[in-house]
């Protein structure tokens, strides 16, 4: 399908038809679905399988790199191998380079789990972009990533960071021209095209902001890491038979989770 122009919510965790359905209603494009805890070759089936001419799914991953309570998030966008969660933050871009794949920051600055302003100065030449509105956080918060990203000279995007099916399409990074599949969605961000970040607005968008932000409380919590590594071989970890011992020399868990976990 040609278009002038195409909207991508550019970062949601949840999918299904009902999403798929909203996101059309609200004249998304094309949404990149990168669920927590997810190996990549799921992620690509769910993102074939709700894909049409009026939608593309870009399957991606936001990587946690470093520990636990330390963990810096990357979203990433054309993958060709899988890369677990839980390496050093060295390591998976060392990965991501050899895979020549697109790499966001996703909500920076935001408390012990997201890319910090000295960091994004760092490594910005290895970095495609820096999310300068998210839905779920609070103006301030989005206040604050916009003038990371203009200090560490990144071209911005927006994304409904949806974990709740009624927000997908509240945010989006608008491009001119064309994205007729998901490579071309990559190479949009990889190649850092101009964009606009565009969000809807009223009182029903703060609203449902607020849920979203209220929605950490769960998202963060050491009970919630507890349950997603009991058995220690959960499918992003590094230790996963799937990863057939690749990254065990970079695991940040070399010793198993179990020795980090709080007393």
């Amino acid at each position: 399908m040609t278009r002038s122009r195409t909207r991508v919510d550019a970062h949601v965790k949840v999918l299904d038809d009902s999403v798929v359905s909203l996101a059309k209603e609200r004249g998304i494009d094309a949404l990149v679905y990168a669920p927590h805890f997810t190996r990549l070759p799921t992620i690509r089936k769910r993102a074939t399988r709700h894909s049409d001419d009026e939608l593309t799914v870009v399957p991606a991953r936001e990587v946690f790199t470093g520990d636990w309570g330390n963990r810096r998030h990357l979203l990433v966008l054309g993958l060709t191998d899988p890369v677990p969660d839980y390496i050093t933050f060295e390591a998976a871009m060392a990965e991501f380079d050899r895979q020549n794949a697109a790499v966001l920051v996703p909500h920076p600055g935001f408390a012990t789990i997201s890319l910090t302003r000295p960091e994004i100065a760092a490594h910005a030449t290895r970095l495609d972009a820096v999310e300068t509105y998210n839905t779920k956080l609070l103006p301030h918060q989005n206040a604050r990533a916009r003038r990371i990203a203009e200090s560490t000279d990144r071209p911005g995007f927006g994304s409904s960071y949806a974990h709740l099916r009624g927000t997908v399409g509240e945010a989006w990074t608008e491009f001119d021209g064309s994205l007729d599949d998901a490579d071309a969605v990559v190479d949009a961000f990889r190649e850092r095209r101009p964009r606009t970040v565009v969000h809807r607005g009223g009182l029903g968008h703060r609203l449902r902001g607020l849920v979203e932000f209220a929605h950490l409380a769960y998202e963060n919590t050491w009970t919630k890491a507890d349950r997603l590594f009991l058995s220690g071989d959960e499918p992003t970890l590094p230790s996963n038979v799937a990863y057939e011992g690749r990254f065990d020399d970079v695991s940040v868990y070399a010793g198993g989770i179990a020795d980090y976990r709080p007393k």
